[in-house]
């Protein structure tokens, strides 16, 4: 059976663990909110409405492009695709292709930044294989003018965001809705954890700083997980409707 992602990639490792997922959409929640293209998210609903089953959604999505067959990961790209054509022609309008190519950017950069955070630097080669799998989502999408190297899509996602990004009236209120399903004390969780991943150009448009009072918190998280502890400090600090959710992300999906 070919695999769309090979067995042995860094990619597998990112994408095969909890903890890391996590971090890649505490940094995508912040920059979301920031794109100019937000107001794409608000059309449905779905996103306001339960971001943490949308979070979930689009989740399954990816760890199912990641571990399944070529033929079925293919499958669940082309599904993606059908999603959003139709929320397209409900609005009568077609979704930039910046904006698909900032939410691909985002995968990418967000699983370098998560990983490195919590595990080790990445290698050069092992980067590449991350940007190189989420090149083939996107051309598999159709998304136009995707970079060809590692080195062409750096380049670009920092144009992109320095020219896609803006605080609005619905960043506050995407946050809004964060701190609404999240509770307060997760909710200021989630900006330690933004502040700890997301690029300069996010923390300065949110008002970041650069001293998270969480990173002190992530040499004690990694002695728990070594201890296979690290459960119990999820359950403590996520909602008890996410939690199988949350744990099934240690594991690659059936």
């Amino acid at each position: 059976m070919e695999f769309f992602v090979d067995k042995g990639s860094v990619v597998r490792e990112i994408w095969g663990k909890g903890d890391t997922i996590l971090f890649i959409f505490a940094g995508a929640s912040a920059e979301f909110a920031l794109n100019k293209a937000v107001d794409w998210l608000y059309f449905t609903g779905r996103l306001p409405s339960d971001p943490l089953g949308r979070l979930f959604s689009t989740v399954g999505y990816a760890r199912r492009i990641v571990f399944s067959s070529k033929e079925k990961a293919h499958r669940a790209i082309d599904s993606m695709a059908v999603i959003h054509a139709g929320v397209e022609a409900s609005r009568g309008t077609t979704i930039p292709d910046w904006a698909y190519r900032d939410v691909l950017y985002m995968l990418i950069d967000y699983s370098i930044r998560s990983y490195e955070l919590l595990e080790r630097k990445l290698t050069f080669d092992e980067k590449r294989e991350v940007f190189e799998v989420f090149r083939c989502v996107g051309s598999r999408m159709g998304i136009k003018d995707l970079p060809l190297t590692l080195q062409d899509w750096q380049k670009e996602r920092t144009q992109h965001l320095n020219q896609n990004l803006e605080k609005s009236p619905l960043t506050d209120d995407l946050f809004k809705q964060y701190k609404k399903h999240l509770g307060s004390i997760r909710y200021w969780l989630l900006l330690q954890a933004q502040e700890l991943v997301v690029p300069e150009r996010v923390k300065s448009l949110l008002g970041y700083g650069n001293m998270s009072l969480l990173k002190p918190v992530l040499g004690v998280y990694k002695i728990f997980r070594f201890l296979n502890l690290d459960w119990l400090l999820k359950s403590l600090i996520l909602p008890k409707a996410y939690q199988s959710e949350i744990k099934a992300l240690d594991s690659a999906p059936a």
